[in-house]
């Protein structure tokens, strides 16, 4: 027994005198955060790494230790580190395989959140873009079921909220977190989903909407800078000298390939953080009228326009560029320009996805009822220079007279400029259903909240009558590819919203009037309107159900039609007047009100939510493919930073 005890006792001092020991792969580990190449005494150093478990904590700790200059004093280590990481995923050993993802993800993750090297942070974030991008379908990428687990959210999230970060890393920080965001996102619970869906962090959420905001900023300006060349150079004198013919081809000539990524990442923050749409508004008054100014940019770009971050002496001075007709911008506005731009041609396939996209965001705002109270909030007035496509009908209007107004003006100026010019062949139905959805849900929020917005609706009457006149005019065509009655439907409802609610939400009675007027002037169009779907209604083709939803529509602006025609032609007829002015036909109208009967219809100002995932999962899924080839091409190009940080980080072959 007292051997028993003398025995344990001289276990328990020996135990005691000894230090710790280290696991193999904490001394490895120590290895690499040394000045020294850890393989020059150890050839198969890297070999034998990749073979030990992993010690997540300890490696996490070394990194977090780190300052700057002693990351830079083992730079080399750490690019060895990395590009031995990548070079083990490409092995069968499945061992290798998950300890090598497991070193590089905590690596990234580490690196991405320490203060230090720039240069290497850019590093790591072009490593997550070409991990995440790697397949077509990012959905199938295997290596993002690591990344799932082991988040790199949070690392994304403070580069958005330090400045410095911000306008080093900040476009594409966004990109990535864009991108893991759509990961199996309608299969299973997506974590990156989760976390940006209950960001309230005001810093956080500033930075994303000014990295957003520089990228379609920057976008705006180029287009702009392409338009006024073209105005300015050869072309313009030749199109002065042989007509307007040209007009449609100049409008191809300045179009700039669209950037959907940066696109994307707003409406994932639009759509899963209400917090966000606060930054939408978010104005910039501080930061002045001037533009900082870009330098000259070489003969043939590397990459396609409108598709890579702003260069860095861009923003190196102001976060984000104003425009010089507007006293203050905001993101709002700029993706408001940015819509205009975008959606004036559908017939390029990305040019049609993005224009949906803006769309699909607007519809987004639209539901929401705090981006509607200060879309019509009158104490935020905004002059919003919207691009107009070059028409031969119409001159273009002077940026200068331009007046302030509510925002939800220029929401409305785009919706009204959309419709007026995609009346054409290849017509896109679904954006225009997309678009009157847009309005109606403007009015629907009007009529609630009883907000009388000073606005020129004939515009808008006018706009809706023309694009029924295009599908009556080419019913043949469009029957063919399209169901016209279901945009025929929800444009006569409009005008049936503003006969049964008008008086709640239109600026003054002279408006209402107005609108009568409108429709009365119009009565042709709306008689054959009812001709058309009477004729399809009673026969029994594929258009009988739908053709007589429109045909039950149309009763009280039938009503109208019928009840003040007779009482219009009675009146030139006592008064001997051929043709009458608006006034005396107004002046009918206010007489005869208290004899007109209308019907009281439901339902008018209820609408059906937005929802991506029964109803938008193909295009997102489509949209996204595209995005990470795109993503992935445009990584493969030296750009300037890219050769900086090959200059500085040498060791990388």
């Amino acid at each position: 027994m007292a051997q028993v005890e003398k025995r344990g006792g001289l276990l328990r001092k020996s135990s005691a005198s000894k230090k710790p020991l280290k696991e193999k792969v904490v001394l490895m580990y120590d290895e690499i955060f040394m000045t020294e190449d850890p393989s020059k005494c150890s050839p198969r150093f890297w070999e034998e790494l990749f073979l030990m478990k992993v010690n997540l904590e300890y490696l996490e700790g070394k990194l977090e230790s780190l300052d700057g200059e002693e990351l830079m004093k083992i730079k080399d280590n750490i690019n060895c580190l990395f590009q031995h990481c990548i070079q083990a995923l490409g092995e069968e050993h499945p061992i290798r395989v998950v300890n090598a993802l497991q070193n590089l993800m905590e690596s990234l993750d580490s690196l991405l959140c320490a203060e230090g090297s720039e240069s290497l942070k850019s590093l790591c974030l072009k490593l997550l873009l070409c991990l995440v991008t790697v397949t077509d379908n990012i959905s199938q990428n295997t290596i993002l079921e690591y990344v799932m687990i082991n988040s790199i959210f949070e690392a994304i999230l403070q580069i958005l909220s330090h400045p410095p970060s911000r306008r080093e890393h900040g476009y594409d920080a966004v990109v990535l977190l864009a991108l893991l965001v759509n990961y199996r996102k309608y299969e299973s619970v997506n974590p990156y989903i989760v976390k940006l869906s209950i960001v309230d962090d005001e810093a956080t959420l500033n930075g994303m909407g000014l990295v957003i905001a520089q990228a379609l900023s920057e976008y705006n300006r180029q287009y702009k800078d392409k338009e006024e060349e073209h105005q300015s150079g050869f072309f313009s004198a030749l199109t002065n000298m042989v007509g307007s013919m040209f007009i449609a081809d100049a409008h191809e000539k300045i179009s700039v390939q669209t950037n959907e990524a940066i696109l994307l990442a707003l409406y994932e923050a639009v759509h899963l953080n209400r917090n966000f749409i606060t930054v939408l508004a978010q104005s910039h008054p501080e930061m002045g009228l001037v533009t900082t100014p870009v330098s000259p940019a070489p003969a043939t770009p590397v990459t396609p326009l409108g598709t890579t971050p702003p260069s860095s002496d861009v923003i190196s001075s102001v976060e984000l560029p104003l425009d010089a007709d507007v006293q203050t911008s905001n993101l709002l506005i700029t993706f408001l320009k940015y819509s205009s731009i975008v959606m004036q041609d559908t017939k390029d396939e990305h040019r049609l996805h993005s224009g949906k996209l803006c769309l699909i965001i607007l519809t987004c705002i639209a539901e929401d009822q705090y981006a509607n109270a200060f879309l019509h909030d009158d104490n935020m007035n905004f002059r919003v220079n919207l691009h107009r496509m070059p028409m031969r009908h119409r001159k273009k209007a002077a940026d200068k007279n331009l007046p302030c107004r509510p925002l939800v003006c220029a929401v409305l100026d785009l919706m009204v400029e959309f419709i007026v010019t995609h009346m054409m062949k290849e017509f896109p139905m679904d954006l225009y259903i997309r678009c009157i959805q847009v309005v109606h849900k403007l009015l629907c929020y009007q009529k609630k909240c009883r907000v009388r917005l000073h606005y020129t609706w004939r515009e808008l009457w006018s706009a809706l009558i023309n694009l029924l006149k295009f599908l009556m005019s080419n019913e043949t065509v469009l029957l063919a590819k399209h169901n016209i009655f279901t945009l025929a439907l929800m444009i006569v409802n409009l005008f049936n919203m503003f006969i049964t609610y008008g008086d709640t939400f239109l600026p003054t009675p002279s408006s209402y009037d107005e609108l009568y007027y409108e429709i009365i002037r119009m009565h042709q169009s709306f008689d054959n309107l009812y001709s058309m779907v009477l004729r399809l209604s009673t026969n029994a083709g594929q258009w009988k159900e739908a053709a007589s939803k429109v045909t039950h529509a149309l009763v009280n602006i039938r009503a109208i039609i019928n009840h003040f025609n007779p009482k219009i032609e009675s009146y030139a007829a006592v008064n001997h007047i051929s043709q009458l002015s608006e006034e005396q036909v107004l002046e009918v109208v206010r007489a005869n009100y208290d004899t007109l009967t209308l019907k009281l219809q439901d339902g008018l100002d209820q609408y059906e939510r937005y929802s991506e995932q029964h109803k938008e999962a193909a295009f997102f899924k489509e949209l996204v493919r595209s995005i990470s080839t795109n993503v992935r091409r445009n990584l493969a190009f030296h750009t300037l930073s890219q050769e900086v940080l090959l200059k500085e980080f040498s060791t990388i072959s």
